[in-house]
This record gives structure tokens, sequence and C-alpha cells, in this order.
């Protein structure tokens, strides 16, 4: 089945002609041009090799229309016409029948729709990868919007998977970087991410969790859960309006202040992901609206919360010194920090590193978005990934891909955003409450009501701990004892062995005397005596001797 989906792939490539993308100069390899070669003997499309991009990943499926949302904030690698293109994956794939909505929502909530709705648009708002999205009222009075994951979606992605699994594997073994990229582990945090995807409920949570921890921020506002109304493949949430992150002629035309929002967007960003460390990780946007409101203050409307993210407080705390580190230019720390953290080999050269992280990232420093393309920073860093043998860090793929999405939205927003200016400052303050003297105070604060909990506790803690204690003395003389009498037993094994050898040689050297006189040669008395002893000696060893 995964290889007619490999050849389904092919097929799909080829009949929207995709070469047409590849620049007239590109040069590939012998089996790289066979392929190209078939390719080019399918008919040429009428549509624009724009256009013919964005329906391939419709045609390929969920999986792959994920992967060009991704691709749609990377202006700065494509041309305006595939942006532009791409970006219409964020919310405008082609909807299912509303017969197969209305079905779902009436199974999953066990009523008519007409006696849960006042009413229900048969036209979806949306219609994204996994599911799409109806406006309607409740009989309460309320304006919510039903999430509905598609049908039948699952087992598609289930198909495509194996494939992505399939690749990867073959990586591992035939790419000489496959190894060090982990593309399996890569394949498979992908996976529980976009199976967490198709139960709303999950994302429910995810909503309620990030609503809860910007509630009263007046930065980001999350539209309220209907959990009466909500299940595995249905979810009814508060109907917000805005104006897409994607719309920037509308933002302008309503005179939205675009530095204090970018500015904001990278402040919103850096405290979900070191303060909160509960992260949005699909901020395309598609999935984030603008409050416009007050123009000159504007605020960010987050939406589809299925992907979350969160680090380790280990990964989080090496990521922020990296950070710091890099702000400052000091790429000796940064260095230092990688190996310190095994993102790179113990016997990588730091200096060396150091020189070549140099020589990456000083260009970007002081210089706005639009002079900046982070996709070569990006290639840049894998060559010196490539060259020093660092791991990619699966932990770490939603913060790389969440990043990703800031910056492009970040660059269609305001181009002049400067973001080590923006990021500089938070990440600062963020270590000195951290590791300073703040942050110890506020380490202790956080434990003592543990602490105060607890005290009741610790004479019975400590009686049983010292108890432990000598229990652990007790058995480790035993332990002692148990070695010492199995050290005797083996070097009295070793006696027998050796005894035992010296036996059969006694015993081959009796019988080499008493054969002599065989052989017509004179047994002489030393040659007599000689050989009863040792035979004596030879039985004694190995036979009589306890």
């Amino acid at each position: 089945m995964r290889v007619f989906r490999l050849l389904g792939i092919f097929f799909i490539v080829a009949r929207h002609r995709l070469d047409r993308l590849l620049p007239a100069d590109f040069t590939v390899p012998l089996w790289p041009r066979m392929v190209l070669a078939l390719l080019r003997l399918a008919p040429r499309p009428r549509a624009s090799a724009a256009i013919s991009f964005r329906k391939t990943f419709e045609d390929l499926g969920p999986i792959f229309i994920k992967f060009g949302q991704i691709l749609s904030t990377r202006r700065d690698l494509f041309s305006e016409e595939t942006a532009s293109e791409l970006q219409k994956l964020q919310d405008r794939v082609p909807p299912f029948d509303f017969a197969i909505a209305r079905q779902i929502v009436e199974d999953a909530l066990g009523a008519p729709i007409d006696e849960i709705f006042a009413h229900f648009d048969d036209n979806p708002l949306a219609s994204a990868s996994l599911a799409q999205v109806h406006a309607a009222v409740l009989k309460t009075g309320e304006e919510v919007v039903v999430k509905i994951i598609r049908p039948r979606i699952a087992k598609r992605i289930q198909k495509d998977l194996k494939v992505m699994y399939m690749v990867a594997d073959l990586l591992e073994r035939v790419w000489i970087d496959g190894r060090r990229l982990h593309p399996v582990e890569v394949v498979e945090d992908y996976e529980r991410t976009i199976m967490n995807e198709l139960n709303l409920q999950l994302e429910a949570a995810n909503q309620t969790q990030l609503r809860t921890n910007w509630l009263y921020s007046g930065k980001l506002y999350v539209p309220k859960v209907y959990w009466d109304y909500t299940h595995q493949n249905v979810m009814v949430m508060e109907r917000i309006y805005g104006i897409t992150g994607a719309n920037i002629p509308a933002m302008q035309d309503s005179n939205v202040n675009m530095k204090k929002l970018a500015h904001l967007g990278v402040e919103i960003f850096f405290t979900q992901v070191f303060d909160d460390n509960f992260f949005h990780a699909d901020m395309h946007p598609g999935n984030v609206f603008i409050d416009v409101t007050d123009p000159e203050n504007p605020t960010y409307i987050a939406l589809d919360c299925a992907i979350i993210g969160s680090l380790t407080e280990e990964d989080k705390t090496y990521l922020a010194r990296n950070l710091v580190a890099f702000f400052r230019r000091d790429y000796y720390e940064v260095a230092r920090l990688h190996v310190e953290s095994a993102w790179v080999p113990a016997d990588t050269d730091i200096r060396e590193f150091e020189s070549v992280i140099r020589s990456v990232c000083e260009p970007v420093f002081q210089k706005p978005i639009k002079e900046i393309s982070f996709g070569r920073v990006l290639v840049s860093l894998f060559q010196t990934a490539r060259r020093f043998n660092m791991e990619v860090q699966p932990q770490l793929v939603l913060l790389q891909k969440t990043l990703l999405n800031i910056e492009g939205m970040g660059r269609q927003i305001y181009p002049d955003l400067d973001l080590w200016e923006t990021a500089a400052p938070f990440m600062e303050r963020w270590m000195s409450q951290r590791v300073g003297l703040q942050g110890l105070f506020r380490r202790l604060g956080k434990s003592a009501p543990r602490f105060v909990e607890s005290l009741p506790e610790l004479p019975d803690a400590a009686l049983e701990a010292l108890t432990e204690i000598r229990q652990l003395g007790k058995n480790n003389r035993e332990q002692i004892r148990i070695l010492r009498q199995l050290n005797e037993q083996l070097k009295s094994q070793a006696r027998e062995r050796r005894f035992t050898r010296m036996g059969g040689v006694a015993l081959v050297a009796a019988l080499a005397a008493a054969i002599i006189p065989l052989t017509g040669y004179a047994a002489t008395t030393e040659i007599v005596i000689g050989s009863s002893v040792l035979g004596s000696l030879g039985v004694y060893w190995m036979f009589i001797r306890p």
C-alpha cells in the first residue's frame, strides 16, 4: 500500500508539472534527472505554476496541506504569487458536504441540530485540512462557531504517516546525515501532534488553559469553549470578530499601529514559551485574528489551539541562556552551552565552533527583518550542524516551527521589525528573574507552602531515613561478606583447575615413560622411578584429592 501511495504522490506531482517551479539553471545528479524527464512527459497544465503548487498540496491530503501552510509564511523563499496561493491553504480547502456535517454533529450531540441551535449556517465559514467551521446561534442566544472533523480523515492520515515512516527509515539507512537528524523521531513527534488535532476534546482543553493564562492580559484573547456541546469530533466555541492576520490591507485601512502589533506578537510568543511554558504552536495567519477596536492598541485573538508546545525545565533554561548569549554576541558561551547540553558531541572544539557560529549569526544583528532571510540563516546553521555532528533535538521541533510562523507573520505585518531589539530585553529580564537573587527568593516562595505542609511529617521522615540508612549499612556489610566468600570460592576453583591441569600433565608424562620400553629403548631406573612418581601425583591430583 505504501508503494502505491508513493506512486500516487509521484503522479500528482507529475500531473501538476511542479518541475516548472525549478530555476532554469537547476542541475541535479543522474537519477533525479531521470525522474524530472518522466515528469516532463506529462501535459503542461493551463494553470500557472503557483496555482498548480497549491493544488498539489490539496490533492495530496491533510498532512501535506499542513506543510503547505508552513511554507505560506515564507515569502522570502517564494515569489509573491506563489506565497499568495499557498496562503489559500490556511482556510480555503474545499469543504465537505453539509449533509455529512449535519450527520456528524447530530451523532456527536445526540440530538437534531434544530433542537440545539436556533440557527445553523449551511455554508462553512472556513474549511481547513482537518476540519471545517460553521456559524451558529445557540437557543440561549449566544453566537458560536461549530468545528467539525472531516469524515474518514484518520484512516487517510495513517496511510500517509506510513509513507512518511518509510521515507524517514530509508533516510536513516542511506543518507549520511540521516542518523544525526533523527527523521523517524521527527515523524513520531509529528504523528502525536496531528493525531491530537483529531481529538477536539484535547483542543478544547488546550484552548481553555490558554484562555485562562491570558484572560486579563489585554493582549491576547482566546474564545470560550462550550463544553456541554463539545465531543471528540465536534467542538462549539464563542464566535469572535476581527481581521485575519494575513489581511494586511484591512489593517492598514483601519490605521492599525503595525509596529506596536508586531512587537506585541513577539512579546506574546516569548511569554508563552518562557513564562507559561504553554505555547500555541500553530501560529500561521489563518489561526490569528486581530482586534482593531482600538487601532492604536491592537490585540491578538488566538484560534485553533490543537497544537500546544512545552519544554522541559532543562531545555527551557539552556534555550534561554543560548538566546541571551546570542543577543550579547557571546558566541563562545553559545558554543559552550551546546556542548554542555549535549546538543553537539563532547569532544567538539569550542573555539572552532564559536568561530563558525559567529560567521553565521553576526550578519543578522542590527538589521530589520526585510533585509534578512532567516531561510538562508537556517541553511547556514544546518551546514554548521552537519560539520560539527549536531543532532536534531526532536523536543524543539514544534518551537522551531512556531518561530518560522512568527517570523513569517512578523515580516508581513511590519517588515522593519527588529526581532533582536524586541526579544533581548524580555530574555534579559527573564534570566535575571530566573537565576538572580530575585529568582532565588521567587523559587523559595513557591516552595514554601510545600515545605510548611510537610513540616509535621519531618520527624517521622527523618526517623525512617535513619532506619533505612542503618539497614543500608547492614546490607552493605552482608554484601561485602558474600563478595568475600565468592572471591574465596573463585580462588579455590582456580586452584582446582590448576591442579587438574598439573595432574593431566603428570599422567601424560607417566604414560610416555611407560611407553618408552615398548619402543625398543631401555628404561633406566630414573625413568621408571620418575614415571611412577608422576603417575601417582597425577592420580592423586585428578581423582583422590578432595
